[in-house]
């Protein structure tokens, strides 16, 4: 899983050796597909802890200026000894086709900390079905949400229902098959193809809601209350899968989902409302840190910080990842996407500063 790529201001970068970024070796390339690898890190000391379906955000100087893109862990914390990360290519995608091209084992990459709330707590008695729908590189966390919930919940049982182009681009297929041969009767696999060969013994076609309800016929039924529901994937398989849960009555706290696809921010579509068309001084206060910026109405907060050298966290600046985000103590802020807040989030005051323009003057934010 990966968000939209983005270019970071030209300015100083602060050193790599804090709390918030490492330099991690690779210690493996593996080819998963003719367009997709897996970058295998070694553990720093301290280990970089991180929990399952959480990304990493890998920092890279491409062409000449700075990028970074957040990817999803493949690997789980409970299972895997080093860090990895999954990236497919994607046309015309900066960061997804320079990777394969000169990344190699040996070498050494910047990222931050791991991020994102694409994930739950995994606890030995817990006693439930986790049903999954994965798209393309959709499966990614899913590989790791599997391992843990495998290892560490002996009385839960995992569903995935992934959906490829053809049999060729399925990632992760030997290692899926291997997972549910040793853990038969926990682990069901489904995969479907948009275009299957002769042979293929599984499903094939679009995952609409037709298909969805044949799929969910073959799943153990455990309940509403035993069961949560995941999915990743591009836009056109959430859409369906949202509106069949819906359908089935699913409440919203029991479906977690990480979106594929940046959403195109429509900033001119809506009038300025009060506090918009003023430029606003705010406080952030970050890594021990209290900074005091003018934030014009025409630049986010996090742009903002950036163009005076503040390093903030970031990655996807598209308000997906949460990588930047912060809690308003206090003020108002107002966001141009909202996707990547659970409503409980927005509800306790959280914001995301790359897509975040203050209303007033008294906001304060606390980031980490």
């Amino acid at each position: 899983m990966a968000f939209g790529f983005f270019k970071k201001s030209d300015k100083k970068e602060t050193s790599s050796t804090g709390g918030h970024y490492h330099q991690l070796r690779i210690l493996k390339v593996i080819q998963e597909t003719r367009d997709a690898v897996t970058l295998v890190f070694e553990q720093p000391a301290p280990a970089l802890t991180y929990k399952p379906g959480q990304f990493l955000t890998l920092i890279a100087t491409v062409g000449g200026k700075e990028v970074r893109r957040a990817y999803s862990l493949s690997s789980s914390p409970f299972v895997d000894p080093h860090l990895a990360v999954t990236i497919k290519r994607v046309d015309k995608g900066l960061m997804s086709n320079w990777i394969p091209d000169n990344v190699k084992a040996g070498d050494t990459m910047k990222v931050m900390d791991a991020a994102g709330h694409f994930t739950t707590e995994f606890i030995s008695g817990n006693k439930r079905h986790l049903v999954l729908f994965a798209g393309g590189s959709g499966i990614t966390p899913m590989m790791s949400i599997i391992k843990s919930a495998l290892i560490q919940e002996p009385e839960s049982m995992a569903s995935l229902i992934y959906c490829n182009r053809n049999a060729d681009s399925i990632i992760f297929r030997d290692e899926l098959a291997r997972l549910e041969t040793n853990y038969e009767g926990r682990l069901q696999v489904i995969h479907v193809l948009d275009e299957a060969p002769m042979n293929w013994q599984g499903y094939s076609g679009l995952l609409n809601a037709e298909m969805l309800k044949k799929l969910f016929e073959r799943m153990p039924d455990w309940g509403i209350d035993k069961t949560t529901y995941w999915m990743c994937g591009p836009e056109g398989m959430m859409k369906n899968v949202e509106s069949l849960l819906g359908q089935l009555h699913i409440p919203a706290d029991k479906i977690l989902k990480e979106s594929f696809v940046t959403p195109t921010l429509d900033k001119a579509a809506k009038p300025a409302g009060a506090g918009e068309a003023t430029s606003h001084t705010i406080t952030i206060r970050y890594d021990g840190q209290e900074y005091r910026l003018a934030v014009p109405p025409n630049r986010t907060i996090l742009e903002t910080a950036l163009d005076q050298g503040i390093d903030l966290p970031y990655s996807c600046q598209s308000g997906l990842c949460t990588a930047c985000r912060g809690k308003a103590l206090s003020g108002k802020v107002k966001l141009d996407e909202e996707e990547g807040l659970s409503a409980s989030e927005r509800a306790e005051g959280y914001v995301l500063t790359c897509v975040g323009h203050p209303l007033s003057d008294d906001v304060v934010i606390e980031i980490g």
